[in-house]
């Protein structure tokens, strides 16, 4: 009996662990990304982090499906490979707006930007699914693009002068070495101006609308490929998209790492994308659209923990504000799914959306 009520649990909730794993893995991924690209003299294109982050992946997922003999390596079952090159391109799409947006914003920001996602979904399976969008969702995404215009601040609505960023130039970075200082951080924090935290939030905005995308054609796909075909066609499609933007834009190259916590930085980047993406993958087809979403706001929680261990900062109240506005909107859109999944009529199997599933146990 006892045994059967373990079994039960883990059934129950390993999705929910793996999406928990992920989160924390995704917040580290964060921070090895914004230090790469702002930490040091040598800066970090947000394109070559992705390309050897998934590079990396790639490689690692590609060699574990070939020694496993996965089915479906390396294209997928054909009946299913259209929706895998459109998880691949939304998704390359959606992790180049958030990694560049960590150029310019806090990772609590950036991190809190894409819990549009869900607004966005309905959006999306409302556009390709022919899923209901209603008015009340509709609602939540004003509210929701009301909290980015608070965290975003452009100087036209939010003309009060920042001085923090006096007190980054003041402290300065020794060669581009890290140094620790116990009341302030790890290091000191970076500020970017008005018009590159929009420009940048504007490609966090675009990032969460693909990775909306993503999501919705991962739940679609189900468990008719398998999450590590699903992740490398993800992996390939960034890695050579990153690699060929690189090459080809004049002003673009590769840096190569001058210290050696460059190096670690860059190493960790590939093994944790490459977890990040089976974790997030596996829990996604495991797990209820409503729980694996509401779990995902963990993410937030993570950031601002490193944010004030590693660059002793903490959001202003404008960012909580947007923050609120943001993540309310985005635990409402899934309560009113959850309300109404009862009364939808099923869709087919490829026709299931992200947000669906809600009335399928607890």
């Amino acid at each position: 009996m006892i045994l059967q009520d373990v079994k039960a649990f883990y059934n129950n909730n390993i999705g929910l662990f793996f999406i928990f794993i992920a989160q924390m893995f995704a917040s580290i991924m964060a921070m090895t990304t914004r230090l790469l690209e702002t930490g040091f003299d040598t800066k970090f294109h947000a394109l070559q982090i992705i390309f050897v982050r998934m590079f990396a992946t790639a490689v690692i997922g590609s060699s574990y499906m070939w020694y496993k003999q996965i089915p479906g390596f390396p294209l997928g079952e054909r009946g299913v490979r259209g929706l895998l090159v459109i998880r691949g391109i939304a998704g390359s799409s959606g992790l180049f707006g958030l990694y560049y947006s960590l150029s310019y914003l806090d990772i609590s920001d950036a991190t809190v930007i894409t819990f549009l996602v869900p607004t966005l979904t309905a959006f999306v399976c409302w556009v390709a699914l022919r899923e209901p969008f209603t008015i009340k969702e509709a609602s939540a995404g004003f509210v929701a693009f009301l909290g980015v215009l608070f965290i975003a601040r452009p100087a036209f609505l939010f003309p009060i002068p920042d001085h923090n960023g006096q007190l980054s130039q003041a402290l300065g970075m020794h060669h581009g070495r890290l140094h620790i200082d116990l009341e302030r951080g790890i290091i000191p924090p970076v500020e970017a101006d008005p018009t590159e935290r929009s420009i940048a939030v504007a490609c966090a905005i675009l990032g969460s609308f693909a990775a909306a995308s993503a999501y919705a054609t991962i739940r679609v796909i189900g468990k008719r490929a398998h999450s590590l075909v699903s992740v490398n066609y993800f992996a390939t499609f960034a890695t050579i998209g990153s690699f060929l933007i690189i090459m080809i834009h004049p002003d673009l190259h590769f840096e190569i790492p001058q210290t050696m916590i460059q190096w670690i930085l860059l190493g960790s980047i590939g093994i944790s994308g490459f977890l990040l993406q089976v974790l997030l993958t596996e829990g996604l087809q495991r797990e209820k659209a409503g729980r694996a979403t509401n779990l995902i706001y963990t993410q937030m929680v993570f950031a601002l923990i490193i944010e004030r261990v590693v660059w002793g900062t903490t959001p202003p109240l404008t960012s909580f504000l947007g923050s609120t506005l943001i993540i309310g909107a985005a635990v409402w859109v899934s309560m009113q799914k959850k309300s109404v999944s009862v009364q939808r009529k099923p869709l087919p199997d490829d026709e299931r959306p992200l947000l669906d599933s809600e009335d399928e146990g607890n």
